[in-house]
């Protein structure tokens, strides 16, 4: 069999193989060299039956138009050498059944977990201000915000991209990318995963998966001001810096990545989109790592101006860490964060191989859309409900093995009894049950708050301890504070960990981790 051609040859056989072979050859290289001006390629393209100026009229002696062939067609030889090619070029048809790996049997572990938030940039410093109840909710001081009626976030006040990024890239990217890639970095670093053991990996087997609700807001904000004055003005990245995929883009080139990369934007519920479709990629055998997680950085003029707006935020100014408090009567609206959480998901198999540390397990998730609402939740939370159902079905967990929920619950009016109503209605037979609202600390990071809610599940596995929920001190009446964490840690040997995530347009997820056995 003749050797392969190049594909652009290939391609150039292909398109020229409808020419008259019979004709003389040295004839039509003189005339495809003809080609007219209207011609692509040296095709004539005017419709059928079309004269030619100057063509032959009735009575008179008409010769055969010629099909007019590519110039470059000339290179490959005469025509019954390119018809030879051609068919040489033909891959031979063999029949081979490839077994589709078995879902069941990849098992998907965590080996790593990196955290940007408003209490610690380090897992274990994270969840140990959990722990202790420390809240992250404090002034804004990054911008004057003494016009708006909110005046209070979940801000990161120290943050250094030093040894993460590059100075030149800092100085241009947006926060929510400098979030990511730091995340993302520390959760390699925190998965053993060192330049020198990510050289020996099959890169074209590691993805990232990392999204964002809101995106480059500040890029992007900043080049409408720069256009006020003229284009000349604007920043020439802002428009990729600006768009939510290329923090995991920039990640990946960073690292030579060259499996499953792309982002997902589902609002809140960025993060876990991101992680079990990750997961997915590894369970279907299409990836043995991947980074996964959200980042998010929203806390700019026009960020707050437009939560302020939907007036969906807490005006609790005076006392900001009193502000966010889930399922208690006196909460008046969700209190805005920013970061990243990322998590390092690896086959099982592939992370004992090279003696990874296994934090826990991912058995699996889910996700529905309420159908129902904008911002507000299905009345009846059947669209959370079904969630969570269809969690457990794809992770082969029973109701009564749950025995923790890591809530959405943003400490807004509606969500918070909807999402409990559906929690009891799965797993209110488990008097073991014990759930919690992380966002009662750190407040709602936006697409980055089930990436930090995720780093909580697992180090609650590790740890044997789950966080308390801060400000419950007016429980809602139709609120078990028998299921809610007390406002003290407590005690508990984690068989499942559930997290929720719900987003703006009624988009649902839920997912599971489990200690590694």
């Amino acid at each position: 069999m003749a050797a392969a051609a190049p594909p652009l040859c290939a391609w150039l056989v292909a398109a020229g193989a409808h020419a008259d072979c019979g004709a003389d050859e040295q004839h039509r290289q003189t005339q495809c060299l003809d080609a007219g001006s209207g011609a692509t390629f040296g095709l004539d393209r005017r419709p059928l039956g079309a004269r030619r100026r100057g063509s032959a009229r009735s009575g008179e002696t008409r010769t055969r138009p010629v099909p007019r062939i590519c110039p470059l067609l000339l290179l490959l030889g005469p025509c019954h050498e390119r018809m030879a090619m051609s068919v040489a070029l033909q891959p031979e048809r063999v029949i081979v059944e490839k077994k589709r790996p078995d879902v069941k049997q990849r098992r998907v572990v965590v080996t790593g977990m990196g955290v940007v938030t408003p209490l610690g940039h380090d897992p274990d410093v994270f969840y140990n201000n959990l722990l202790d109840g420390h809240s992250g909710i404090s002034e804004i001081e990054t911008f004057d915000c003494s016009k708006f009626p909110t005046r209070i976030a979940g801000e990161i006040k120290s943050f250094s991209t030093e040894g993460w990024v590059v100075p030149k890239l800092s100085k241009r990217m947006d926060k929510f990318m400098l979030y990511l890639i730091t995340a993302g970095k520390k959760a390699l670093e925190n998965g053993g995963l060192t330049e020198e053991v990510r050289n020996d990996l099959d890169k074209t087997r590691c993805g990232v998966l990392i999204g964002s609700a809101m995106g480059g807001m500040k890029v992007f904000n900043d080049a409408i001001e720069a256009l006020r004055v003229s284009y000349r003005k604007m920043n020439p990245f802002c428009v990729p810096f600006a768009t939510t995929n290329m923090g995991s883009a920039i990640l990946a080139m960073d690292l030579g990545w060259m499996g499953p990369n792309y982002s997902i934007s589902t609002a809140c519920a960025t993060s876990n989109f991101c992680i079990l479709n990750a997961a997915n990629h590894i369970r279907r055998g299409e990836a043995d790592v991947m980074l996964c997680g959200g980042s998010d950085a929203p806390l700019i003029p026009i960020g707050l101006g437009g939560f302020v707006a939907c007036r969906a935020l807490s005006q609790r100014n005076s006392d900001p860490t009193k502000a966010s408090r889930p399922w208690d009567m006196d909460r008046d609206g969700f209190v805005m964060g920013e970061g990243a959480g990322v998590l390092v998901l690896e086959e099982l198999e592939h992370a004992k191989q090279r003696g990874a540390t296994i934090y826990a397990e991912f058995l699996g998730g889910s996700f529905t859309c309420d159908a129902y609402h904008m911002t507000e939740p299905h009345p009846e939370g059947t669209g959370i409900t079904l969630c969570i159902e269809k969690a457990l079905a794809d992770s082969g967990v029973a109701r009564e093995e749950i025995n923790y929920v890591n809530a959405h619950a943003t400490s807004t009016q509606s969500g918070d009894l909807k999402e409990y109503e559906a929690i009891v209605r799965c797993f209110g037979q488990n008097p073991q049950l014990r759930v919690n609202s992380t966002k009662s600390m750190t407040g709602h990071l936006i697409g980055a708050a089930g990436g930090i809610e995720a780093v909580a599940c697992i180090q609650a596995i590790r740890t044997g301890w789950v966080h308390p929920n801060l400000n419950l001190e007016n429980p809602e009446k139709v609120v078990d504070v028998g299921v809610l964490v007390g406002a003290e840690k407590e005690r508990c040997e984690v068989k499942v960990a559930l997290s929720n995530s719900f987003g703006f347009g009624g988009h649902n997820s839920s997912i599971l981790f489990a200690p590694f056995k």
